[in-house]
Order: C-alpha cells, then structure tokens, then sequence
C-alpha cells in the first residue's frame, strides 16, 4: 500500500511541549502514514533523536532567524516534490507563515496547529497571521481558548476546530521506585512533600511567582522540597532568585532531561504559575502521573483541570494563592491524595493521546479529500 506522506514543520525540536508531541503522537499513528519532520534551529535538537527512532524522517535547514527561515521555502518546497509530500502539518506562527507561503505556491494542502492565543503575540506576529491565515486549509486550537482566540482576532474563512491535546497515559505512570531513587539522588526525605515543575524557562511561565509561592510554602513548612526540571532563557534570573530568597537547601534544578517521568513520580504537588497557556503537554503529564495539580487558571488548563477534583486554580499572577492552596493539601494528606487519584482519572477519560491521533488522522484525510 502506497503511504501517504505527511511533513511536520516546526521552528525547533527542543523540548517544548509542542515538540514533545511529534515523537508521542509518532508511535501511534497507523501504517498508511509516513511521517517527515524539518526544522531550523540546529541547537534545539533535542527530540531528533527520539523522533528517527520511531521511524520518523528528520532534516534540518539551519535558520539564524525567523528571516531565515522564511526564506528557506524554495528549499521546503524542493524536499516536497522530491518526497512526494501530500500535506504539511505546521506547528507555531513561524512555520506557519513558511506553510501558508508553500501553500500559495504549491497549493500542497496545510494543518496549522495553534498552540497559544492571539493576545499574546507580538503585534507584527499577530498582523502576519491576519494576512495570511487564509492561505491553509485547516486550523487546529490545542484548547477551546486558542480556537475562540482565532476566531475573534482573526475571522477566518478556513475551518477552524479544537482537538485536545494528549498524553500517552501508558507511558506516563507513577513509578515509586523511579521516585525514591530521585529523591535519593537529590538528599530529599523519601516522606517529604515535593512540590515540582517541568517548563522551558520563559517568561510565559512566570517562575518568579512560582519561587515567591515555593517560598512562602517553605517558611510555613519545612519539610517540602522543590524540583524545577528544564533550562531556557530566564535560568540564569530564576536560579538568581532562588539564591535570594534563600532557597538553595529546598530546591533543586536538575536542568534539561529527557527521562520526566522518573522526576513526576518524585513529585506530590505539581504546581504551576503561567500567565499564559494554550493546553500544556507537561500539565496532562504530570496529571496523568498522578501529580496533584496547583495552577493559575491560564488558558486550557481551565479546560483540562476541574477546580476541586483534579486539582486546585487561581488567577494569574496571584501567587499567594497558589501558595494557600499547596499548604491546604500539605496539612490535609487525605484531599492531597484524592486529588492525585483524580488528575490521573480526568486525564485517562478525556485526554489520551490515542483518541488525539484517531483525530489528528480523521483530519489529515478529510483535507486531503478536499
């Protein structure tokens, strides 16, 4: 049977979440798919490796910037009549730009996945998309929030639909003996409440507020610790700030890895403090982990945790709440633990990645029957 041909183009293959999903959503897709992956930044290769493992087929067209990468189109289009192509399946507002362009002149059917809304792009971002939405077949939004987003800012004329993103909940499942043994690597008491988070460090996390909410939980109880997996450009500020709160024996930075779920099953609390989302990848992780999920109500985590049984919500920027609400589970073990059991529930029935795939396949070949 001849395969059809699908190219992912996206900026990266770092670790974000986006670029988390494209080895995920590999291994479960059927046999009457074949799967192509270009990037740009050849320092965010992170995911490469993981993705060629499970069969998909990488390449890199080096990029310095967005400018750049704009104009390595005539080499996209190349590879897609070389490879015979049948649609492009583009992540983020840069590749999509590159998509849309490709489109125009190959008329190679598009998928955009949206994984933000509108508001918090730069205004030249944001004009771009209002130009040239149009200029793709279909817009998928990880969560209601990035579809309603599209369809207020931009109005477009192309079908625009939400397809919730997944999580393998398979493979992300607690593992005691992972958890002691990352504890035991990091001098943290196996009894101990650990409080964690896996993020790029940017400012849309906002870990300022994650480290004054850690801190007003540590000067209450002084048996919590902390975990903060990942790297990105704010590092640097946030380890500053954890030195000046006075946080270095309660806090550890593992830096990048790739084996998350050896740290979730570390973790009791996974607490998040992010003024801006789309439906985070490493939050149905950590759910799906059986991680009690504190969290600012930030875009589709809204649509992903129900306040009071899968986790516990508060407005962005409001850290004394997330606070509040960590130190209400630490002194009532029972509701810690009803919340664990429910994330990882809430996460089993309406986020598996399967179902995200079935979709994802039910969208490319009704584009493609257009």
């Amino acid at each position: 049977m001849r395969k059809i041909k699908i190219l992912h183009i996206i900026k990266s293959l770092g670790r974000g979440g986006a670029e988390m999903l494209l080895p995920e959503t590999l291994c479960l897709h059927s046999e009457k798919f074949e799967f192509h992956y270009i990037y740009f930044l050849p320092w965010k290769d992170q995911m490469v490796n993981e993705i060629k493992a499970k069969g998909g087929k990488v390449t890199c067209f080096s990029a310095k910037n967005n400018v750049e990468l704009i104009l390595k189109h005539s080499k996209v289009i190349k590879y897609c009549k070389d490879n015979d192509i049948r649609l492009i399946h583009a992540h983020l507002p840069w590749s999509g730009f590159l998509a849309r362009l490709i489109f125009k002149k190959t008329a190679i059917p598009v998928v955009y996945t949206e994984h933000n809304i509108q508001e918090r792009y730069h205004i030249a971002t944001k004009n771009l998309n209002k130009l040239s939405f149009n200029w793709q077949s279909m817009a998928l939004g990880v969560s209601n929030d990035a579809s309603d987003s599209i369809k207020k800012n931009i109005n477009p004329k192309i079908p625009v639909r939400t397809l919730l993103n997944g999580v393998n909940t398979e493979k992300f499942k607690r593992d005691i003996q992972k958890g002691i043994n990352i504890r035991e690597k990091y001098n943290i008491p196996v009894n101990a409440i650990v409080i964690g988070n896996i993020a790029v460090f940017r400012e849309q996390k906002n870990l300022p507020a994650w480290l004054k909410a850690f801190k007003l939980i540590v000067e209450q109880n002084p048996d919590v610790y902390g975990i903060l997996v990942g790297a990105g450009p704010e590092e640097d500020k946030i380890k500053s700030l954890s030195q000046q709160y006075g946080l270095e024996s309660r806090l550890v930075f593992p830096g990048l890895q790739t084996d998350t779920v050896s740290f979730f099953s570390a973790m009791d609390i996974f607490m998040m403090s992010s003024s801006f989302e789309g439906l985070p990848v490493a939050l149905l992780e950590a759910m799906s982990m059986e991680c009690a999920i504190i969290s600012t109500s930030a875009g589709g985590v809204k649509e992903a945790v129900f306040d009071g049984e899968s986790g516990m919500l508060c407005q962005i920027n409001n850290h004394n709440k997330l606070a509040e609400h960590c130190l209400k589970l630490i002194n009532n073990r029972a509701l810690l633990n009803n919340l664990k059991k429910g994330a990882r529930s809430r996460v089993v029935d309406n986020f598996s990645m399967r179902n995200m795939v079935n979709e994802l396949e039910s969208t490319y070949l009704s584009v493609l029957k257009k």
